[in-house]
């Protein structure tokens, strides 16, 4: 795998670990955002094994 696709992988799995969190500390956090944001990094994780 390129280094660069790797590393830019890394970038978004990083951002949306950022916004997991921010999304769990809101005073009312959205269950569904959550959920989608965890999908979508569950996707990274599995394109950067490859």
């Amino acid at each position: 795998m390129h280094t660069a696709h790797l590393e830019a992988l890394e970038a978004k799995h990083h951002l949306l670990d950022q916004r997991i969190a921010e999304e769990t500390h809101r005073p009312l956090p959205d269950q569904s955002v959550i959920s989608e944001l965890k999908r979508q990094k569950l996707r990274v994780k599995e394109e950067m094994r490859r």
